[in-house]
């Protein structure tokens, strides 16, 4: 069990995402890692273009955005279970049980965990959902550089330095986060760097109970960052999938001062919510069955 807890510096709080909300890493990662390894490891090769689909709907382009690797897998299978055009190539696609039963149970839903379920179990669809995982962090590592951060993020953590604490909050690996805040010397700002190994969002974001009420502001492009918020009483400012750099300037310009000067939460809030809303649809744009 990982103990998670961070030395208080400053009255406020802020946890800020990172794959595509501080960096625009978010399509590289997917299209260029995930989706190609996806494709392989679960034979899906003759519904390629469709798999493609529902794995950058599901990860980019919907209100599942964001979620966790295991899941999202599982949810990317079952919309490609649903779509009529894979039903009439007559691929059949297979969602093993034991990774769903795996998902239920685990609350750290990493590489370390799964590598001591495969250990334990010997189940050879968790070992391949492993080999899957590990390919994809490999493709990640060899991938992924030269990618800044957003504009104005800097800027912003700049401005938050002294004022309030800031915690890196995501379900990415730990190893590929701290690589690519430190590429980009950003790394300074912020008190703490957690992943998927230290557990969810939710759970990171229990550092709130160290701040007063009002006092913690989660940064997030997804649902699953706003869920992390609300379910810590904290304050929330998205950054919309599309308008990312809109998104922050206008934290910077005045998101972080109405969260430091009180007056974020009520009419500003529920403002940045409901457009944040219309940014991530429920349904995918084909038919599904």
């Amino acid at each position: 069990m990982v103990h998670l807890d961070i030395a208080k510096k400053c009255d406020f709080l802020v946890g800020i995402d990172s794959d595509g909300c501080a960096f625009d890493t978010m399509e590289l990662k997917h299209k260029e890692c995930f989706i190609p390894n996806i494709i392989n490891y679960m034979e899906l090769q003759g519904v390629s273009k469709y798999a493609r689909e529902a794995a950058e709907f599901v990860n980019l382009y919907s209100r599942s955005r964001g979620i966790n690797r295991f899941p999202a897998l599982v949810e990317t299978l079952e919309w490609l279970q649903r779509r009529p055009e894979v039903k009439a190539r007559g691929v059949e696609i297979r969602i093993p049980q034991s990774l769903r039963d795996w998902i239920k149970r685990e609350t750290k839903l990493a590489n370390p965990a799964l590598e001591r379920e495969v250990e334990q179990s010997g189940d050879p669809d968790l070992k391949l959902i492993l080999q899957w995982s590990k390919a994809v962090n490999a493709a990640v590592d060899a991938m992924v550089r030269h990618v800044p951060p957003f504009p104005f993020v800097r800027q912003s953590l700049e401005k938050l330095q002294g004022k309030a604490d800031v915690l890196v909050v995501s379900a990415t690996p730990e190893g590929a986060l701290k690589k690519e805040w430190a590429e980009h010397g950003i790394d300074q700002y912020v008190v703490a760097i957690w992943g998927q190994e230290q557990g969810t969002k939710k759970e990171h974001l229990t550092m709130a109970r160290k701040y007063a009420p009002g006092h913690t502001l989660m940064v997030g492009d997804a649902l699953g960052d706003y869920q992390a918020a609300k379910a810590n009483d904290a304050l929330f400012f998205p950054i919309n999938p599309g308008a990312e750099e809109v998104s922050w300037r206008r934290f910077y310009s005045e998101g972080i001062d109405r969260f430091l000067n009180g007056s974020f939460a009520g009419a500003y809030q529920e403002e940045l919510l409901a457009e944040f809303d219309r940014y991530l649809p429920v349904n995918p744009p084909w038919p599904a069955e």
